[in-house]
């Protein structure tokens, strides 16, 4: 007879398995790391022993990680995290003296004078302070308090701490969020993990994933039979989508918020990649102003930006920060409490970020070479968004809509009956089965649309534009090939 532990669990059995482990965790999916990667890791480990395939290397298309996919660092931001991790370096004349200044200013801000002290849990308050200056010039000089501004790692952690702060209730009282469908996975799998109620809101792909507030209403309408909408999440310009909204949809956007008693967030992250003709950035927080007290002192918000995307790309640092606009002052206290948890974000990302929203400025020696290595990024990925377009729209079965602005393109893609129904047999999507089949054929790692999310009867795929231009070419021309192919084979 097996004897049981006082808490229920059989005598020498695990504590923890799927059975008894959190279920919200469980229910967790994250496509851009999901199976077709762990599969792209397999194989480049079986080219590197040897393992013939019909491809040399296998190119991950599937993040938008850019320094990964070749793309070079800032020269100023990295001569000047060199100077914050080694001081030593400040005697070193082979380095401007701006670099040295901003350097020195960072290191005065840190205790013990060294990046590697426990910040403030709330962000180091000089970094702080400038991220304010950048916010006020960036919207025109509408005020931004520096207590408002919550230094985070990367946007992701911000953006999870804020949902987290929002999500309560059971039942029918358990809080909805509206995400955009497509949507960046994180969103799915943060409401997943807290389980809260994700209310999906469809991008009309008829005119470029533009946001309709009629769509809108339609998604909190139903949801509100099941749950308690109080958030609406936008990604400006869009992942996995790539459309920058104009600024009349941001203004409706704003109102539906306030008439519906909605919390806006606002994630921003990609507000310096905007590429298309006729296309600009407005921050919600610039339009939520300009709207007058009506709407600035009544709607709540939380605006997010990260140092892994635009021109710096530099992911692995983890530097972001969040705005919190007419937060309660009570709450704000509990928000401060709960990134106190976590001690500070990673200093190293703070300082970045400090360099991100205070760059060299005319009159300082790093200036020319700052501007040019700037421009020259955003030209290039301007350049790779036009020709990513250009060269899909010229695929029998694949429609690609223009990538207006952020790093990714998600063309709809046409598949035959014949491979929906081998997709089935196999127990996949069709669109994962299309891209596992690519990536095992060419060697090129996308995720399928399903991980974001489409419309019933619709199939996508995501790619970023980050690979190298002549490194695109061979991508978009290898994936133009084996849509053919593929498409011949399932006729």
């Amino acid at each position: 007879m097996s004897r049981e532990a006082t808490n229920g669990v059989p005598c020498g059995a695990r504590v923890l398995t799927l059975d008894t482990m959190n279920p919200n965790v469980r229910r967790v999916e994250y496509a851009v790391r999901g199976p077709i990667v762990q599969r792209a890791v397999q194989i480049e480990k079986e080219l590197r022993e040897g393992v013939k395939k019909p491809f040399t290397e296998v190119i991950k298309a599937n993040i938008g990680d850019a320094h990964a996919m070749g793309q070079r660092p800032i020269t100023f931001f990295r001569q000047v995290l060199a100077l914050c991790s080694y001081p030593e370096l400040l005697e070193d004349n082979k380095f401007p003296e701006d670099a040295k200044k901003r350097a020195r200013r960072i290191l005065d801000a840190c205790g013990g004078h060294s990046l590697g002290a426990y910040s403030a849990s709330q962000g180091i308050e000089c970094i702080r302070q400038d991220v304010a200056r950048y916010i006020e010039r960036r919207d025109g000089g509408i005020s931004s308090n520096p207590d408002n501004i919550y230094l985070s790692t990367g946007a992701s952690d911000a953006i999870v701490t804020i949902l987290k702060m929002l999500v309560c209730g059971e039942g029918r009282d358990r809080t909805g969020v509206m995400i955009s469908i497509p949507q960046y996975p994180l969103y799915s799998a943060a409401l997943a993990d807290l389980g809260a109620v994700q209310i999906s809101y469809y991008l009309e792909e008829e005119s470029c994933w533009s946001l309709n507030v009629t769509e809108l209403r339609r998604a909190l309408n139903e949801a509100k039979q099941h749950c308690k909408p109080r958030v609406l999440c936008i990604i400006n310009p869009g992942n996995p989508t790539g459309q920058v909204q104009s600024r009349q949809c941001i203004e409706d956007v704003i109102r539906f918020a306030k008439e519906e008693h909605l919390f806006l967030m606002a994630d921003e992250v990609y507000q310096d990649n905007v590429y298309a003709d006729g296309c600009k950035f407005h921050s919600f927080k610039k339009v939520l102003f300009e709207m007058g007290p009506e709407f600035s002192s009544k709607v709540e918000m939380a605006s997010f930006h990260s140092t892994s995307k635009c021109y710096m790309g530099e992911c692995g640092f983890r530097g972001g920060y969040m705005e919190v606009i007419n937060m309660d002052p009570q709450v704000k206290a509990q928000l401060t409490k709960l990134v106190s948890v976590r001690l500070c974000p990673p200093v190293p990302g703070q300082a970045l970020l400090d360099l991100v929203v205070n760059p060299p400025q005319p009159d300082e020696p790093s200036y020319s070479t700052f501007m040019k290595e700037r421009k020259a990024v955003l030209a290039d990925l301007a350049e790779k968004a036009r020709l990513t377009e250009e060269i899909f729209n010229t695929v029998p079965g694949i429609t690609c809509n223009p990538v207006q602005g952020a790093m990714y393109t998600f063309p709809r893609i046409a598949l035959p009956q014949k491979a929906i129904d081998k997709a089935k047999e196999q127990g996949l999507v069709p669109d994962m089965f299309y891209c596992m089949r690519l990536l095992e054929e060419e060697g090129i790692c996308l995720v399928p649309g399903s991980g974001f999310g489409q419309k019933e009867g619709t199939f996508h795929f995501r790619m970023t534009i980050l690979p190298p231009t002549e490194k695109l070419k061979v991508v978009l021309q290898k994936i133009r090939d084996f849509h053919l192919k593929f498409t011949q084979e399932f006729s």
